[in-house]
């Protein structure tokens, strides 16, 4: 497994310091964020799952604690729309230039609006997907707001 991606890449770029971890990806896993926290002995809210979502209709990014679900309406209202949905998974994979199961927020073949849940914040350090399907990056969860230019809102439920 390569460990260099176009997430770790961005990352390097933009100074942002990190490690990379790999774990035993399961594909049958009922709930892939949950399995990969597992994988790497962490709990859940330490490791964060990128969804691809629309509101009003336009692509958004979202990053959530694995043990936790978007709420649709906060979503909308914290990126300033009426309504949000999640993305097909195909839909998220062209416009990503990744496989679901291992999206990342960072080196996205197009840069899209990120939303990243206020709670995880509080973490001292997260585990982003790194852009491959059982690759993760650890790092400070300000950093990866900042080199997103997220917008930090409870949007989780």
């Amino acid at each position: 497994m390569s460990k260099a991606t176009p997430a770790t890449r961005a990352l390097a770029a933009a100074g942002i310091a990190f490690t990379v971890h790999s774990y035993d990806y399961d594909p049958g896993a009922e709930r892939i964020g949950l399995q990969a926290a597992e994988a790497l002995g962490e709990p859940p809210q330490r490791v964060l799952k990128t969804l691809m979502a629309l509101v009003d209709g336009k692509p958004v990014c979202v990053v959530v604690p694995s043990d936790r679900e978007v709420a649709m309406k906060k979503l909308a209202a914290a990126l300033g729309g009426k309504a949000a949905e999640m993305m097909k998974p195909a839909d998220a994979e062209r416009l990503t230039g990744y496989h679901v199961g291992g999206i990342s927020p960072f080196g996205q073949k197009r840069r899209v609006p990120t939303a990243i849940e206020q709670a995880a914040l509080a973490e001292e350090l997260v585990y982003i997907n790194a852009g491959q399907r059982g690759l993760q990056v650890r790092l400070d969860p300000n950093a990866a707001a900042a080199a997103l230019g997220a917008v930090v809102a409870p949007i989780a439920s």
